[in-house]
This record gives C-alpha cells, structure tokens and sequence, in this order.
C-alpha cells in the first residue's frame, strides 16, 4: 500500500475525508495495526493524539531510509505534522494535506523551516538516490548554513570525496559490488558483471551504482570496464566494508576486511539485502544488493 489513513473511532468521518482527499486507503485505528502499516505502508496519516503515535511507532522505528512517512493530524482538524521521515516523503504529504484539506503544516527539520533543500529532497526531485546515505547529516548541515555547492558531473567519470559530501546518482533498484585480482582486464570485468545480472535475473539498466574496496580503486580494467558501461563506481574505505557483515567468508580477511564484494554492495544499498550472494567468475567476484 502507498498510503493509509487512520483515526480513533470519534474522527473516523474526518478520517475518511482525508483519505479521499489524498487518494489513500482508510483503515480504523486498532491495537497493532501501525506494526503491520510499517511492512508495506509508504506513508501513514494518522489524526489522534501524537503521543499515541510516538508510542505506537517507537519500537518499529529501523532506518529512516526505509520506515514510512508517519504524519499526525491534531484532532481539531488544524495541523499536519511530520512526525517521521520528513526528509522521506512526510514533508510533501503535509504539503499535500495543506493544499487540498487546507491543514497548517508543522515543519521542524531545520532546512524546510529556513527556505532550504535538503539533499533528500533535491534527489527526490531529479529522480536521483543518495548512495553513501551516512553522509547527509553533515552535508544537511552545511545545507544550513549556506556554504553548500551542488557540483554536476555531466559523464561517466571517477569522483573523490570527503566524508560530508554527498553522492547522488540516477535512482535504481541495484547496488553491484565487485572485486578483482590484481591486474584483472575491462573485458572479463565486464562479462562477469554480465553474467552476474543474468543470474540474478536483473537488467544493466536497473543498477543505481557499482561499488568496491578502496584497495580496488587504481585497478584499470575496472576503472576502464565501468567507464565502458557509461556507469559510476564508489571505492569504500575499510570502515565502509567493516560497517558490514556479509554472509560468505572472504579471502580479503588477510587485508582485515570482511570482504568486498559483498560488504561493498550491502553498504550503499537502500534495503541491505543481498538477492545474488558473491559469485566468482574467474578472476572477478560480484554481489548484487537491492
């Protein structure tokens, strides 16, 4: 479901007006029922008292790259306030309610409230995806206090940063990670990745971005391979790959990393599921992480 609608049952009337008005499904509020809304739910409006939400929301909140936006609306039918993910869709729901249920929106992540955009909400809005989703927190900051460039990379080109910068790309669904023997050529590169795709049943189209070890970053083939597919590589540095716990042991524990493939995919992806484990081809290793 994309979006629901709930109240307690003396604002169910209101509650069903909003739905309507939103183009959401109504479901009467009932004990457990955010714990289901948080498994297949994009975004929840509920009209109570916040404090019923906050303790109702607060042992299923995981990631806030993957928890629903969660708006309360105050039982007199005046406010909408962004409770959860107001950077992930909550914001542009209150905006939604004002615009059609004339709500006053209540904002409070500190880019909105100045007049700013949030790096969250410039990929949103050219369809990008932020792919090291650690870094936003500083690079929001800076958002704040106004000494934030955007930089375009207009092709297919190498981009080294520091830890506060984020790196947006064109949104999808896939993160491949990749390790190689030293030396490794473009051409083998590029026919693992091929047939890493092919066995997990995905298009070239549908990654979002590759991703390695930052031992891996002076390889040419694989610099060249990825230039060739007109695609972006992110080299992680070893916190990156240490951050992770992949399930296939790795030779890459002689460098003190739990391996690279895989921890490599896992970190830069949204949901950290991994739908093809490593598979070697040669002297080329992929994973593929959604």
């Amino acid at each position: 479901m994309n979006s629901v609608v709930t109240a307690l049952p003396y604002f169910q009337e209101q509650g069903e007006r909003i739905a309507k008005a939103i183009n959401a499904e109504f479901i009467p509020y009932r004990s457990g029922l955010f714990s289901e809304l948080f498994q297949n739910t994009q975004r929840i409006v509920a009209i109570m008292a916040i404090g019923i939400v906050i303790r109702n929301i607060a042992p299923l909140i995981h990631d806030k790259w993957t928890d629903p936006a969660v708006v309360v609306i105050s039982p007199d039918m005046q406010y909408a306030i962004p409770v959860l993910g107001g950077h992930h869709g909550a914001n542009d729901l209150v905006y939604l309610l004002q615009e059609r249920c004339n709500l006053t929106p209540v904002i409070t992540t500190a880019t909105e409230a100045t007049g700013r955009e949030a790096v969250e909400v410039l990929a949103t809005r050219e369809n990008l995806r932020v792919v090291n989703t650690r870094s936003t927190r500083q690079a929001n900051a800076s958002v704040l206090i106004g000494n934030a460039g955007v930089y375009r990379v207009p092709g297919p080109g190498m981009v080294i940063a520091g830890s506060g910068v984020s790196f947006l790309v064109a949104d999808g669904p896939y993160v491949v990670g990749i390790g190689c023997r030293l030396g490794t050529s473009a051409d083998e590169i590029m026919q693992a990745i091929h047939s890493a795709c092919e066995a997990a049943g995905i298009n070239l189209e549908d990654i979002a971005i590759y991703a390695s070890g930052a031992i891996k970053s002076h390889e040419s083939g694989l610099l060249e391979a990825i230039r060739t597919l007109g695609r972006n590589i992110i080299f992680l540095d070893p916190s990156d790959l240490n951050g992770e716990a992949p399930p296939s042991k790795s030779a890459a524990s002689r460098f003190g990393l739990p391996g690279v493939a895989e921890p490599a995919a896992l970190a830069v992806s949204i949901h950290h599921h991994l739908i093809l484990e490593k598979q070697i081809y040669g002297n080329v290793t992929i994973a593929i992480a959604e």
